[in-house]
């Protein structure tokens, strides 16, 4: 029977197998293992987000898994076309905008002590939130820590990118959590804080390290 495999190849053919085995062996062993971990950490959130979709009721809390999901969909393209090829991405990092405003408000109101649910029926848009704010942050760090340790230059790139988006989101969901009462944020009285923020001074700048 016919076998193509066990056919010569081409000269041109082996050309380019070489270069593409080179540029895929452009990797740290400590590299790949934490590539892996980066790949996995965001199939993770992006299956998480569906389930916690199935559950969330609040229209505006839907829009944002809708956005966060869509634009976390092509940042995983991206990582995983870089880390295979060890080339440009076709789809290069892109930048998340989201849609909250910046006014965080002030304050502890008092509420209900917190618990663990008891069943899926008691899951509300709190704590799913809560659950997106958690993966959001534990992915920036991861990003952040792994692209210290990357040796692939490209790869690197865009892993480092990606961490101001994840931060991004993570401030995102913070804010609409913050805005509905969910994460609320103590503030020290007036005499401490501004006791706190003039504990510091600048000191004078040598002439040629001034900013241009």
């Amino acid at each position: 029977m016919f076998n193509q495999q066990n056919q010569p190849q081409q000269p041109g053919n082996q050309m380019a197998n070489k270069q593409a085995y080179g540029m895929n062996q452009n990797h740290g062993g400590h590299e790949l293992f934490d590539a892996h971990e980066i790949i996995a950490g965001i199939i993770s959130m992006l299956d998480q987000y569906q389930m916690y979709d199935q559950h969330i009721k609040d229209p505006e809390l839907k829009d944002i898994v809708k956005r966060q999901t869509d634009f976390v969909t092509t940042m995983y393209n991206t990582i995983v076309g870089t880390f295979s090829t060890g080339q440009d991405p076709q789809v290069p990092t892109q930048q998340y905008k989201m849609n909250q405003n910046n006014d965080a408000v002030y304050g502890i109101k008092p509420g209900q002590p917190k618990k663990p649910n008891q069943s899926v029926n008691e899951l509300s848009d709190k704590g799913l939130s809560a659950y997106m704010l958690g993966q959001t942050k534990s992915l920036a760090t991861l990003l952040a820590m792994t692209a210290l340790e990357m040796t692939n230059p490209i790869l690197r790139r865009v892993v480092a990118d990606s961490v101001p988006n994840f931060i991004e989101m993570s401030y995102e969901i913070f804010l609409y959590q913050n805005k509905h009462g969910y994460y609320q944020v103590p503030q020290l009285n007036n005499q401490d804080m501004t006791a706190m923020l003039q504990s510091y001074t600048t000191v004078p700048q040598p002439p040629g390290n001034m900013p241009h």
